[in-house]
């Protein structure tokens, strides 16, 4: 493994890839530290503290700290999840969305477009009830987390939110055109990550003060190696569809009879269905937490990680996107169209629409059986790590994504690798699926 990366930078066309994505990611951090303009942060943090382990807690990990700390960049990339999952939701009910959405290049530039535009609207609206509730907001000893509220603050916060969301939507768009893996996915990535050694800090100074036993830790983190390994297997096993393919005349050869495979992952729709649930979660009750309202902040409290009304809720927009997204990104007519025209055909089953019929029952099967699985990755482990009132919120979703999103980088670079005569990062294994 060592030897692969090593490799890396004997390619100039891939060592600069992986050096643009690095520097983005630098840029991202620092604009973590960045703070907004007008908030007493020492207050602000104390009321983050009593947040540990709720929505804000889950939000604020996503966000790599910056929630926490109210910097340029609070908001993150959600609203720009947010806008994505609606028009993507419009493509399928608007149709003159849908038929932008089959204009190939330039009617996907126009809908990315539209993401955009919503995505500034969407952080105008989260930005501007967050400055509003600042304004309510008191530290532990009374005193106001904004010195100065008005008008001239909520102006304020809402352009600089805005602008931070802005500049990180760019920022990832960038990381995927000129760099190596989904930039808006490493940004989720770096904010997870970036929150490891302080939650490490956390529990190590509360098993000193004995608040926190060394078993139940080794417990957690022995469930964490549980869901890594888990999430691995499953994501790495596909359904192999034989294909056979008749002798025909391509050009002035004859090529002979053939036989492949149509490979059909367990997990199709890989770890877009949680982030997307988290998002749609976390819109409301992260407004909700800032307005001092005692209906909305008993609504915000049903809507924290451990609860049931959060549980359930989380598991059905899973379950939910797990379906959708695969019905987006993968369309059986089409696949089983392509197979015929290419001459090939699925051993006992007629070509045409009874292959569609069996790749759509197959596919059906599988989605069932990936929707299953993530949402027990998920909210399993944040129910165990619930009740153990650790202090910080690590559970199933963040080891999914930062997993999900390692692989598929991984394999990128190890495809840049393979096409130049190089190993992978293991001999004799490839980071692709498996019976």
């Amino acid at each position: 493994m060592i030897e692969a990366f090593q490799n890396i930078f004997k390619i100039p066309e891939l060592k600069k890839k992986v050096l643009f994505s690095l520097a983005m990611l630098a840029v991202y951090r620092v604009g973590c530290h960045i703070p907004t303009p007008g908030i007493d942060a020492q207050a602000l943090s104390q009321f983050f503290k009593a947040a540990q382990g709720t929505l804000l807690g889950m939000f604020d990990m996503f966000s790599g700290g910056a929630l926490e700390k109210l910097t340029v960049f609070a908001l993150g990339i959600m609203p720009y999840i947010s806008s994505s999952i609606i028009f993507q939701l419009l493509t399928v009910v608007v149709p003159a969305i849908e038929k932008l959405s089959k204009e190939g290049d330039a009617g996907r530039k126009k809908i990315i477009q539209y993401t955009r535009y919503g995505t500034v609207v969407l952080s105008v609206v989260q930005s501007f009830g967050i400055s509003i509730g600042l304004e309510a907001m008191r530290g532990p000893a009374g005193e106001l987390v904004v010195p100065n509220p008005g008008w001239s603050f909520r102006l304020m916060t809402v352009i600089t939110l805005t602008a931070g969301t802005a500049f990180i939507m760019w920022l990832g768009e960038q990381m995927s055109e000129k760099g190596i893996g989904n930039g808006i996915s490493l940004i989720i990535f770096a904010g997870i990550v970036a929150r490891i050694p302080n939650a490490i800090g956390n529990s190590f100074r509360l098993i000193k003060t004995g608040e926190l036993s060394l078993f139940v830790l080794l417990l957690v983190i022995a469930v964490m190696f549980l869901v890594i390994a888990a999430v691995v297997f499953m994501e790495r096993g596909q359904r192999r569809i034989p294909i056979h393919y008749a002798k025909r005349v391509v050009g002035l050869k004859t090529v002979g009879a053939q036989s492949s495979h149509l490979p059909l992952k367990v997990n199709m729709a890989g770890v877009i269905p949680p982030i997307f649930a988290s998002s749609i979660i976390m819109f409301p009750a992260t407004v909700g937490n800032f307005i001092d309202v005692p209906w909305v902040q008993a609504a915000s409290k049903q809507l924290a990680p451990g609860k049931l009304l959060y549980e359930i809720l989380f598991v059905a927009f899973i379950v939910f996107f797990c379906y959708f997204y695969t019905a987006v990104t993968f369309n059986p007519v089409d696949v089983a169209d392509n197979v015929k025209k290419q001459g090939g055909y699925v051993p006992g089953i007629r070509p045409g629409k009874e292959t569609s019929d069996f790749l759509d029952a197959v596919l059906t099967k599988l989605t069932f059986a990936g929707a299953i699985y993530i949402s027990a990755v998920c909210v399993l482990p944040s129910i165990l790590i619930g009740k153990f009132n650790l202090p910080f919120y690590f559970g199933g979703t963040s080891l999914l994504i930062a997993v999900g999103v390692g692989m598929d980088t991984l394999a990128q670079i190890e495809a840049h690798l393979i096409t130049r005569s190089y190993e992978g990062f293991m001999k004799g294994v490839r980071i692709q699926g498996r019976k």
